[in-house]
């Protein structure tokens, strides 16, 4: 059995999602595929997927495995790629973000760094949802959260306020809160994304305050629910960077800042490996300098 052609194929099946759909991706045949496989698990003695009628799922120790011949494939291709170009990155680049930070921060690093470095192909996975990098296949993550995965390198860039915010005319209207309880006589625009259930929280001194919100509109988008927010239908609560860009930024203010909760951190994430690829070093080298200059409201 040739370990590489095996440890390929394994992970082609996990990216893939079917043994079909492996099979197609490596232009081989299903059987060869299947083959594979069983071979792969018996020398090894485990059981590397759980197969359903409808899917694949990694068991423990093939989800451990899966880690391991990406680090192993990922260093033979580096070790290729050196000696072919000398050290110029090359191969496929997948980068995941949530969707609106990932649109305005991540996407432009990308292009830029695909346009100086022609030999690497880029994949963007930007979604407002917890990826697993390694069982996603994916190579960097920028994540807004106070992270407890120790399985991942984490680099701060820095951090994004919550904030509480209203239009002018929403604020002449129904006048401007001074306390978290105020919010209890408003009406507000509630993202489910940041407020699962209808209430919010604020600190006060050294306290967490919830308060309880009445809804206008409850959305998962967030900029239908900064568009909202704009047209006067209630206060707001977001992350300072999805805020509007300085042109129109105007027409919402601020409002209760003395009581926003401690700002959330903002890393670049990738998995622990002492053979990590030129490519995924060089990018992440550029994405911390780039985001760490930048503004994130």
């Amino acid at each position: 059995m040739d370990k590489l052609v095996a440890m390929t194929t394994f992970v082609r099946i996990v990216e893939a999602g079917s043994l079909t759909a492996a099979a197609d991706a490596l232009d081989t045949s299903l059987p060869t595929v299947v083959r594979t496989l069983a071979a792969l698990e018996r020398h090894l003695g485990i059981s590397l997927l759980k197969r359903t009628t409808r899917r694949l799922h990694l068991t423990d120790e093939g989800a451990q495995y899966l880690e391991r011949c990406r680090m192993i494939l990922s260093a033979v291709q580096e070790a290729e790629t050196s000696v072919a170009s000398q050290s110029e990155p090359a191969g496929r680049l997948t980068v995941t973000a949530s969707a609106l930070f990932g649109r305005r921060h991540v996407a432009p690093l990308v292009s830029d760094f695909v346009r100086r470095h022609p030999k690497v192909t880029a994949e963007l996975l930007f979604v407002d949802r917890v990826v697993n990098l390694i069982e996603e296949g994916v190579d960097v993550g920028v994540r807004i959260a106070h992270l407890e995965d120790s399985s991942m390198v984490a680099i701060p860039v820095g951090r994004t306020r919550r904030v509480v915010c209203a239009s002018e005319a929403y604020l002449r209207r129904h006048g401007v809160p001074e306390t978290p309880n105020d919010v209890r006589e408003h009406v507000c625009i509630r993202h489910v994304g940041l407020a699962p259930r209808n209430e919010w929280r604020f600190r006060v001194g050294t306290r967490t305050v919830v308060v309880p919100i009445t809804s206008a509109i409850t959305c998962n988008d967030i900029d239908s629910a900064i568009n909202a927010c704009m047209d006067g239908l209630g206060l707001g609560m977001f992350l300072s960077y999805m805020m509007p860009t300085e042109a129109g930024r105007g027409r919402l203010t601020y409002v209760l800042e003395k009581f926003e909760p401690d700002p959330t951190p903002i890393h670049v994430i990738y998995p622990q490996s002492k053979l990590l690829s030129n490519k995924v070093r060089m990018f992440v080298d550029e994405c911390v300098g780039k985001l760490r200059a930048a503004r994130f409201g």
